[in-house]
């Protein structure tokens, strides 16, 4: 009897078993998420040289310095027939854009719109979708950095499934060098990673579970 009841002692609990449980599956999903991060900064899509997609319009989700001037280059090079500029402050003035990106003087009247209603990724998708639908485009360049280009595309596809979304990003993808060692690079990739993966369940995973099409909106 006094053997048993030492036994008993000995035993873990239920509740210190269920803790063990938790903590190692903590462990295991804090894991998979840092392994998942590595492989989201190692497929970061980098800017191609010589790559000039042609199509029938062309949409630049605002955001970094760059990607206004390189799709405003798009377009004036022949690779588009209009261009969508989407997330606008509702501020500024076509005047304002011109005098940061002068090549885009000449094409602001004729062939250049300003989304101003788009404050996220969604609603770049969402206000790229009435635009492109609007004016009946069936093919489509989406200019974004690198490290934001696949949550862009994928909102945009399930916002326009039925339009070819051509990717084109902009910069030289610097922000993705040496990450590491420059705090805001390191944070904003972070945050851009639990973004991508909140878009993935929302777009990919959820339709699936609740019987929904992906590209039902």
């Amino acid at each position: 009897m006094a053997e048993t009841a030492t036994a008993r002692r000995r035993r873990p609990s239920l509740l210190a078993r269920l803790v063990r449980l938790l903590l190692g599956l903590a462990l295991l999903g804090g894991l998979v998420l840092i392994g998942g991060f590595v492989l989201f900064i190692q497929n970061i899509p980098q800017p191609a040289a010589g790559s000039r997609p042609m199509a029938d319009a062309i949409v630049v989700l605002t955001g970094g310095p760059e990607r206004i001037g390189e799709a405003v280059d798009l377009l004036a090079d022949g690779q588009a027939r209009r261009l969508l500029i989407s997330g606008v402050n509702p501020d500024t003035t076509k005047a304002e854009i011109a005098r940061l990106h002068p090549r885009a003087t000449r094409w602001l009247d004729c062939c250049m719109d300003l989304g101003r209603r788009a404050l996220n990724t969604a609603g770049n998708a969402a206000e790229t979708r009435q635009w492109v639908r609007q004016n009946g485009f069936q093919t489509v360049i989406v200019v974004t950095s690198g490290w934001h280009m696949r949550r862009s595309l994928l909102e945009l596809q399930r916002a326009l499934p039925e339009v070819i979304i051509l990717p084109h990003v902009a910069g030289n993808g610097t922000t993705e060098q040496n990450w590491w060692q420059d705090s805001r690079a390191a944070r904003l990739l972070v945050a851009e990673y639990v973004k991508y993966l909140a878009a993935l369940v929302e777009v990919r995973v959820a339709p699936r579970l609740t019987g929904r099409p992906e590209g039902d909106t």
